[in-house]
């Protein structure tokens, strides 16, 4: 029913689309009836990742058979696509091994593994770095501003907790080599891109 009313909702009564309303309801529901058989043998997490991309699936082949996709592999393998990959990879992994090996002479004596989520630290990096370099390309350097005003907010209950100046320094450090290697990636995309464009 909510998938029938969200049709109708966006595409109203059009007879041009009368054979949307079968396939993707009915899709939907076999789709559905599967994640619930299947649930007791396969993991949760995995289950819904390929339940929406079945979902997804099914609304991509119906788009496609109204309106063919005009997608020319040509595109994904421009120079202005494999820069912005490469800038991704940059800014997330690569970031994130470059910030272990820089600080790997400072880890501090009391930081425990089992004290926080596995991995946390590198995906909030990632996270926060994906974040500068999206405002840098969208010329939005004061939402770069607000970014770390917001993770100093987050991080102030620890540091008054615990009132430890290696800890102080420690996160100011990260912080500040995390942000200025996205910056530097985000104005060097931009410098590579002009370049291209130019062409």
């Amino acid at each position: 029913m909510v998938h029938a009313l969200a049709l109708l909702v966006l595409l109203g009564f059009d007879t041009d689309y009368w054979l949307i309303y079968p396939v993707i309801i009915i899709s939907h529901f076999l789709i559905d009836c599967l994640k619930i058989a299947l649930q007791e043998k396969v993991n949760s997490t995995l289950l819904f990742y390929l339940d929406q991309a079945a979902h997804l699936l099914v609304i991509a082949l119906v788009v496609d058979a109204y309106h063919p996709y005009a997608i020319e592999l040509e595109t994904f393998l421009s120079n202005s696509v494999l820069i912005l990959i490469i800038a991704i990879f940059l800014v997330t992994y690569v970031s994130a091994i470059i910030m272990k090996q820089l600080m790997q002479k400072w880890q501090l004596e009391d930081d425990k593994e089992q004290d926080s989520l596995k991995d946390a630290g590198k995906y909030i990096g990632m996270l926060d770095r994906s974040f500068v370099f999206i405002f840098i390309l969208l010329a939005q350097w004061q939402a770069i501003g607000f970014l770390i005003a917001a993770k100093s907010v987050f991080r102030f209950g620890d540091l008054s907790r615990a009132k430890d100046r290696k800890l102080t320094e420690y996160i100011l450090i990260v912080s500040l080599f995390s942000f200025g290697i996205a910056i530097l990636v985000g104005l060097g995309y931009q410098w590579v891109g002009r370049i291209f464009w130019a062409k």
